[in-house]
């Protein structure tokens, strides 16, 4: 089979690793006021080049900063917008581990006034990335539907937005901005990170949308795939966008369970996308009869390896798996991937940067011994 010459590649990975711990020490001194913008940002660049160098030495077709330069894989870049503000949440949410389950309140946005885009976001961190590297660069960025699912109507300014229709215009235009900015850049590999449309998939999740945002699960996710397909809209023809489908990602928790069946017809068809990120290394994510709604042109990357347990998974198992969804879906419409990042917070997950290389070049060669190429 002949190696794929554009993202997502036969061998990929969601995104963010696990943060160094002269990393982690430097942002908390940073945010004690101990250590200078500039000092951070020294350390953040010697780490990320470290990282590059060991997804480059495991021989991934495309690298990514390891978010190392955020706290969170998202609330760094969408408090960013003008007049979006982080506020505590009303919705208790339970997140589950290997050893039980805990309720957490996470961190919601509130929308004060119009939205705008004073500066570039991740623009010059996608530069600096793109400098460190001959391979591809990957950005990812938070989906925009994070902006409106943990506090919908009630988080958006009325005089800013009497009408809903604007808010979610206003939403893909900042969107489209910095999309076309990281463009101008040289990015042309962005993955859009969504938990949404997971949440929207597990039933004690769908009951919550209509009780704690009024809004109607089976009519929320078009309203969705338009924000999604306006705010990359404007991207050029070459560039390949790529959507990861989380369930959560917490220090080895998780939040959603469920398959893809509620959204997947929809998702995969009307989104104008072109490979989707999808977690399947549990039975949580149900099996992979969704995949019979991916239509010609578009991929799907398996995320078959867990960054959730050390333990490594086997060959022939993980072929096992590829074997049963190309039954669904045509091997050379198949990709290999974890199945999230290492490290969606600062804190990461439960396992070891030793850990965390094993399972990156277990993808690889994997890649190798089924499609004939990363």
């Amino acid at each position: 089979m002949t190696q794929r010459k554009k993202a997502p590649f036969r061998a990929d990975h969601v995104g963010s690793l696990l943060r160094p711990r002269r990393l982690r020490d430097a942002r908390e001194a940073f945010e004690r006021n101990a250590l200078s913008a500039a000092d951070l940002s020294r350390v953040e660049d010697e780490a990320i080049r470290e990282a590059v160098r060991i997804q480059e030495d495991v021989g991934l077709l495309a690298v990514t900063d390891g978010e190392f330069r955020r706290r969170e894989w998202h609330m760094d870049f969408l408090k960013q917008f003008a007049n979006v503000r982080a506020v505590p949440s009303q919705i208790r949410m339970r997140f589950h581990t290997h050893e039980g389950d805990t309720e957490v309140m996470p961190p919601s946005l509130r929308v004060e006034g119009k939205l705008g885009r004073p500066h570039g976001i991740f623009v010059d961190h996608f530069r600096f990335l793109k400098s460190t590297t001959r391979i591809v660069a990957k950005q990812t960025i938070p989906s925009p539907t994070i902006m409106h699912f943990r506090g919908g109507r009630a988080a958006v300014d009325r005089t800013a937005y009497p009408e809903m229709a604007t808010f979610f215009a206003d939403l893909a235009r900042v969107y489209s901005e910095e999309i076309v900015d990281l463009a101008a850049a040289g990015c042309r590999y962005l993955q859009i990170d969504d938990t949404n449309f997971a949440y929207l998939c597990d039933p004690a999740l769908r009951s919550e949308v209509q009780a704690n945002i009024g809004e109607d699960p089976d009519t929320l996710p078009l309203t969705y795939v338009k924000l999604l397909n306006d705010a990359i809209a404007a991207r050029p023809a070459d560039m390949a966008v790529c959507m990861h489908i989380c369930r959560g990602n917490n220090q080895s928790a998780w939040l959603a369970e469920g398959g893809y069946e509620p959204v997947a017809e929809l998702l995969f068809n009307e989104a104008k996308i072109d490979g989707f990120f999808l977690e399947y290394d549990t039975p949580r994510a149900g099996d992979f009869s969704p995949l019979r709604f991916v239509p010609k042109g578009k991929v799907v990357v398996l995320g078959l390896v867990t960054t959730k347990l050390a333990a490594l998974e086997s060959k022939d198992e993980l072929k096992r798996r590829i074997d049963e969804a190309s039954r669904f879906l045509p091997l050379e419409q198949l990709c290999l991937s974890p199945q999230c990042g290492f490290s969606s917070t600062i804190e990461g997950n439960k396992v070891t940067v030793e850990d965390e290389i094993a399972k990156l070049r277990l993808v690889v060669e994997v890649a190798r011994e089924v499609w004939g190429s990363p």
